[in-house]
Parts: structure tokens; C-alpha cells; sequence
């Protein structure tokens, strides 16, 4: 048992590792509290049983035979909560919040693939949580605005993570965790979601380090004016309302929310943060560039194959290599010919692939990495790159969330999702201890680092980074000269009033109404 600052919890313990899981951070965001910002969480008398998992966020299906079909037990609106692992007897122990991905839209923190346990056993206090997820987390809407003392909406499942980390520095100590020594950690949509913590005012001071993986830092929409040919995020909420047919948000809080949710999936709503100009005060790219983001160190990196999983992001392959070329030549203008250095048309899906992979990630990865190395802040970047015999047959290399059963040390089938190709190659177990290692002790000192394997060198020095291949190697410059072309390229879109982040090779023409 232990008792934390809203009452005691009974969780559980093996005699080495203890677990609490399903602990409220916040008040049930519903009737009149959902499009919220998160309320306190009621304090309990007696002991509250925290030996199950709280149900994950409300949610769609996902497709039955996709590779990251992995539905939680159970759903619910009421799914504020969270799970700790923690050496026990252990005090001042890095703290590691994890933040799931799933394009914000799907997920949870109790998942098979998610469990803290190997972290733990390496000495740090592990925490999962929940947060808003889809149209129920991140709709922005007038009304709302106007209900809102800070005159904003949208941005909840963002609020609910930040009120999260407000718990986690009020409470980990009862854990035996270090309440100055905070890293959040997320992949995909989570490792946004870390972008985003990065960039809002709201979150500082609450985390010391961040480890981002496969982040991305597209166009966002803004509250209420239409910018770079995106339409307002307030905008995308009246329509989204008007498909509800409701008259109002006071009617639109009486409707299930799960009707809710499968409603604005059907007309194809993007959550994503909103540009308030108070939780998220600019785009992410001018945070970054005005030095207005955390200063805190980072690990940051992408998967060579990121695309490989995620082919609905792939334009249809032009019919010739001239009708590819053409086409970069109208996307690209003078940065053309540098684009088809990078991405020939000699092998038109293959360098689809990759041109989709640096435009997205590689380039949000290491522009992150960069910009904190220029403000002076220790930068740790990485490329996994590992590819096992299951993954190969599947033409899956180091697909988007691949690395995820690395990290967490988890590569038993029996917790990965059904259709997820098991690592089953010589040298994995290997590589999940080292990334481990790296990642645990860049928790506990900002320096990652790993017995046996090469030191990892800042991004500072050289452009350096560690890829995760059969072994862990220190290299210099990933893709040397992507990030530069995808920068530069990115600049020209945002000087001519265009999205960006999402239009990459043959599909640079185009413009995102999302």
C-alpha cells in the first residue's frame, strides 16, 4: 500500500517490482465536462484497489487485419487515469512518462507492448497514462471558445497530459521516484504529444528531459482564422456538429460518445493540437525557431522504414519515370534536381518510400535535434534501423512503431498485437538491452549510454547518431543532405502561405485540407 495526496492505493509487488495501475489523475471528463479542460480528481477515504488497468479512452475500431489492430480490454469517457511501476524500497529514483501513440485517435497505456516492467527493473519509476483521444480530445469549436476563460478550445487530450504531469510531480515521490528528474517519452502521436509539451507555455517546469520518437511537425490549424490553406480549427468543429445534428455543444453533450466518435471518424476528422496562441501559443516550427521551446536535453530519432506500415500516406506511383519527374519539377521548382539526386526515378516506390520517410520524420527529427543543439542543450539522435527475418519476409524493415518492442525490452508474442511480426532474429535481445540501457540511463542523467556498445556522441559533434541495426553504431549525418532539402523545402511552403509536413515528393504539388 502506499498513499498518495487524493488517498491510499493497494497495488501490487513481486518483491522487486511494484505496480499500481488504473489511478485517476483527474475528474470523469463527461456531461458537462467533456470539451473541458481536465478537473481535479475527487480525493477517496479508505484504500483504492489499484491492481487493474482503468479503461482506455473512447475510440474506433480499427481494421481487423492491421498490423496495429490492438483494441484495449475495455473503453470508456471515464478514462483519465494512470500506472506506475517502481523498484520497490527505492527513493530519488529517473522518473519516465510515457505518452502512447496511435495518430491520437486510438490506444492506451495499458497495452501488452506498453508494460513498464523492464524499466522498472533497470531502476526507474515507469508511468503510462491515458488522455482524450479523437474528436472527444481535440475538437475546437466557437462555443467552446466562448466557455473557455482563456477564450480557446480544442487541445484536451494535450490539457489532460499536462494535468497528468502535475500529478506525477505532486505524487511520484510516494514511489520512490525523483519529482526533479521528469522525462516524458512518447512515440508516433506521443512523441507529438512531446512536441507539443515542448512547445507549450502550459507545460513548463514540469518535465526535465524528452525522448521523441518518430515525431513529425506539420501545419497545425489555428483556432479561428484560416492560415496556410487550412481551414480553422473552429470551423472543423461546426461541421462536425452540424453532422451530429444537434443545434448546439450543450445538445452535443448528451449524445454517446462513442456515436460521437464514430460519427466524425466517418466524415474523417484529424485530431490534432489547435494553434490557440495560449496552450499551443504558435506553430511548432516557429516555437522551435524563435527558441521559445523547453530547453530541456533530448533523444530524438526515426525508423528507416517508416512508410513500409504505413503505405495510405503513398501517392498513387506515377506511370513513367518521366511523368515522376514532372511531377517534382512542379512540387519542387528549383529544388527539384537536389530531390532527384535524393530520390531517383530509377526506382520510383522505393524512393517514394523514402522521400515520405525524411519529409515526415527524419526531417521533424532532426530539426528537433538541431535547434536544441543550437540553443546549447545536449541532443541525442538516432536512426533504428534493424530488421529481423519475421519483418523482412513482410517487407516491414524497421517499420513505423518497430522499435517499440526494443525499447521496452517486450518482444514475447504473447503481448504484441496479432498481426505484428515477432522479432525472432539473433541479435534482438541484444539490441533491445542496449536501447534499453540508452534509454534508461539518458533518464537518469541526461547520457545515454550503454556497457559494451558504443558511446553515443551529441548531434553537436558532427551531426552524429546512433543507428540501431544488428548492433547499435555511431555514424555521422543520416541521409546526408535530406534534412537540408526537406528544410529547405519546407521554408519555401511557409514563405508561400502553404501546409506543410505532409505534401512530400509527387504529392508536393498538392495542399493539405486537414
Amino acid at each position: 500500500m502506499t498513499e498518495i495526496a487524493d488517498g491510499a492505493l493497494r497495488g501490487q509487488s513481486d518483491g522487486q517490482i511494484a505496480t499500481y495501475k488504473g489511478i485517476p489523475y483527474a475528474a470523469p471528463p463527461v456531461g458537462p465536462l467533456r470539451w473541458s479542460a481536465p478537473a481535479a480528481v475527487a480525493s477517496w477515504n479508505g484504500t483504492r484497489d489499484a491492481t487493474a488497468f482503468g479503461a482506455a479512452c473512447i475510440q474506433p475500431q480499427v481494421p481487423a487485419a492491421s498490423i496495429y489492430n490492438d483494441p484495449p480490454a475495455r473503453t470508456s469517457e471515464d478514462c483519465l487515469n494512470l500506472n506506475v511501476w517502481a523498484p520497490v524500497s527505492v527513493e530519488n529514483a529517473p522518473v519516465i512518462v510515457w505518452i502512447h501513440g496511435g495518430s491520437l485517435r486510438i490506444g492506451g497505456s495499458g497495452l501488452g507492448m506498453y508494460d513498464g516492467t523492464k524499466f522498472a527493473q533497470r531502476g526507474v519509476v515507469f508511468i503510462s497514462l491515458n488522455y482524450r483521444l479523437g474528436v472527444l480530445g481535440w475538437m475546437a469549436h466557437a462555443e467552446l471558445s466562448g466557455q473557455s476563460p482563456e477564450g480557446v478550445s480544442g487541445n484536451y487530450g494535450l490539457l489532460d497530459q499536462i494535468a497528468a504531469l502535475r500529478w506525477v510531480r505532486k505524487n511520484v515521490a510516494s514511489f520512490g521516484g525523483d519529482p526533479a528528474n521528469i522525462t516524458i517519452m512518447g512515440e508516433s502521436a506521443g512523441a507529438l504529444s512531446v512536441t507539443y509539451l515542448m512547445a507549450s507555455p502550459a507545460a513548463r517546469g514540469l518535465f526535465d528531459k524528452a525522448i521523441i520518437q518518430s515525431p513529425n511537425s506539420r501545419s497545425f490549424p489555428e483556432l479561428s482564422q484560416s492560415r496556410f490553406g487550412l481551414p480553422s480549427a473552429e470551423a472543423k468543429g461546426a461541421k462536425l456538429v452540424e453532422a451530429l445534428n444537434v443545434g448546439n455543444i450543450q445538445e452535443a453533450r448528451t449524445l454517446d460518445a462513442q456515436k460521437i466518435t464514430d460519427v466524425a471518424t466517418a466524415r474523417g476528422f484529424v485530431p490534432q493540437g489547435t494553434i490557440d496562441g495560449t496552450i499551443l501559443p504558435q506553430q511548432i516550427v516557429d516555437v522551435f525557431d524563435q527558441g521559445e521551446q523547453a530547453k530541456v536535453p533530448v533523444l530524438v530519432g526515426f525508423n528507416s522504414g517508416e512508410v513500409r506500415s504505413q503505405r495510405i500516406f503513398l501517392p498513387p506511383i506515377p506511370a513513367t519515370e518521366a511523368a515522376y519527374a514532372d511531377a517534382i519539377e512542379s512540387g519542387y521548382g528549383k529544388l527539384a534536381a537536389d530531390f532527384l539526386r535524393h530520390y531517383p526515378a530509377t526506382d520510383m516506390e522505393g524512393s517514394m518510400l523514402s522521400a515520405l520517410r525524411d519529409g515526415i520524420y527524419g526531417w521533424a527529427a532532426e530539426r528537433i535535434a538541431k535547434r536544441q543543439t543550437d540553443a546549447g542543450i545536449p541532443s541525442y539522435l538516432y536512426v533504428f534501423d534493424h530488421c529481423y527475418p519475421a519483418a523482412a519476409t513482410r517487407d516491414l524493415c524497421a517499420f513505423h512503431a518497430s522499435e517499440l518492442p526494443f525499447v521496452f525490452g517486450n518482444l514475447d508474442d504473447a503481448i504484441l498485437p496479432e498481426h505484428w511480426p515477432v522479432p525472432d532474429g539473433e541479435s534482438d535481445a541484444a539490441i533491445a538491452s542496449a536501447m534499453l540501457d540508452y534509454w534508461t540511463s539518458f533518464a537518469r542523467d541526461g547520457m545515454p549510454r550503454s556497457d559494451g556498445n558504443p558511446k553515443w556522441l551529441r548531434y553537436a559533434d558532427d551531426k552524429a547518431f546512433m543507428r540501431f541495426a544488428n548492433s547499435a553504431e555511431l555514424a555521422r549525418d543520416p541521409y546526408g543532405g535530406a534534412f537540408e532539402l526537406n528544410e529547405a523545402f519546407v521554408s519555401q511552403r511557409r514563405a508561400a502561405g502553404r501546409s506543410w509536413g505532409l505534401q512530400v515528393g509527387v504529392a508536393a504539388g498538392g495542399q493539405s485540407t486537414n
